[in-house]
């Protein structure tokens, strides 16, 4: 088993007004040539936006795109046609392969949207573009891993993406002990605390940070405090494009 750990303190930051935003791999005008990505994650970013602001349109291109909110509702719209507001419990896929543009607007005139935003390098270029959202319930990750993003073909629930990766989200209970079991040998997972504190293959994460695991099948969790965790799958090697 190998593992790399980020502290919420090692996440880049910015704060435009508008937007305060952490990352935690290399993105806009942070670099650190330590956090580039993890194996095929490329972006993950845990924004807030401030009410009535967003970001304007802006383009894309061969990248699969997973937003996540965690507070408020978030409206999309894209070149495709798409006009919709993802709320938390939902999940939104963008698969942007040949190019497409799109905004994110927080319309609320009072609360504030926290989002987190995932970039994963797809499996191949130039995939025709296409937009997909669902809501998930809550009630089905109490204790056990909800599978929001699988691949393509796989059998299962999650909204489907052009790579071998897969996300779940699980709350646990304060003692709560479990353990993720990969679906493909050559991935790793990433493990990102979004509320609580917990230990995963031995070592304690707290609040925002972050732990890649690999060379794994599997990697048992314990809960320390009530808490709600993202795993993300991914394969380690790059795309050869």
């Amino acid at each position: 088993m190998k593992t790399v750990l980020h502290k919420s303190t090692d996440r880049g930051y910015a704060n435009h007004g508008w937007l305060d935003t952490h990352h935690t791999f290399s993105f806009g005008n942070w670099y650190n040539p330590n956090q580039m990505h993890f194996g095929a994650l490329r972006v993950l970013n845990d924004d807030i936006v401030s009410p009535e602001n967003g970001f304007g349109q802006h383009p894309h291109a061969d990248m699969e795109i997973i937003s996540i909110p965690l507070k408020g509702a978030l409206t999309h719209r894209d070149t495709m046609g798409h006009a919709q507001a993802i709320n938390t419990g939902d999940v939104q896929v963008m698969s942007a392969g040949t190019g497409l543009q799109h905004s994110e607007f927080n319309e609320s005139k009072t609360d504030e949207v926290n989002f987190l935003q995932l970039w994963i390098f797809p499996e191949k270029r130039g995939v025709e573009p296409r937009y997909d959202q669902k809501t998930f319930d809550v009630s089905e990750r109490k204790g056990m891993w909800q599978r929001i993003v699988q691949p393509k073909d796989a059998e299962g629930s999650g909204l489907w993406v052009h790579q071998n990766a897969y996300m779940y989200l699980i709350d646990l209970k304060s003692g709560d002990s479990t353990e993720y079991q990969l679906n493909s040998e050559g991935n790793g997972v990433y493990f990102f605390v979004i509320e609580g504190a917990l230990n995963v293959a031995d070592q304690h994460l707290d609040k925002r940070d972050g732990l890649g695991v690999w060379e794994s099948s599997k990697v048992s969790l314990s809960a320390t405090s009530e808490s709600t965790v993202l795993a993300i799958e991914v394969p380690m090697e790059l795309p050869q494009y």
